[in-house]
């Protein structure tokens, strides 16, 4: 897993899509296998399917259907990492600007960070809560939802659902 930790993972992305979710860094597993939120205890892709993102339960090897649905990932810090507090402040800062241009560039409607400490580190909000927020980028909206980290205990699958699917029902009625 050593060797892990310098692959890139590829975005999954399009122009103009609805919703760009925005990890915060690729994880062993997903640097190992390409595929974002790759790990199986990880809650990405049931949470999506449960929140009416998709219409089944997507794995992680099918992301390239993402555009399909409006949808993309990307991450906040491309190094992969066992943990992500094994990132500096000063990766999660140079994240988020080039987060911010690639949103500027890309156009999505909703730009949605998976995970609130993430966000705070990566645009120096300390304030932010989980849902929308007041910044935008260009015409893109922000939106923070919970990491789906089995490491997050604080929010069960229903929960978060819940919470992305706030998100999902936004994005639709912008349409």
């Amino acid at each position: 897993m050593e060797a892990a930790r310098d692959r890139l993972v590829p975005d999954v992305v399009a122009d103009g899509l609805r919703v760009l979710f925005c990890g915060i860094n690729p994880g062993l597993m997903t640097a190992v296998t390409g595929h974002h939120f790759a790990r199986p205890g990880n809650r990405f892709w049931p949470v999506l399917h449960l929140s009416g993102f998709t219409p089944r339960l997507l794995k992680p090897s099918e992301q390239g259907e993402l555009p399909s649905y409006g949808l993309g990932i990307t991450n906040v810090v491309a190094r992969a990492s066992a943990r992500a507090d094994e990132l500096t402040a000063e990766e999660y800062r140079e994240g988020g600007r080039l987060l911010a241009l690639k949103v500027a560039r890309l156009r999505p409607r909703w730009l949605a960070v998976v995970g609130v400490t993430a966000y705070r580190a990566a645009f120096d909000d300390r304030k932010a809560r989980v849902g929308p927020q007041e910044r935008t980028i260009g015409d893109t909206r922000v939106w923070v939802l919970p990491n789906p980290s089995g490491l997050n205990a604080h929010w069960t699958a229903q929960t978060m659902a819940e919470e992305f699917a706030r998100l999902r029902a936004a994005a639709e009625t912008e349409a």
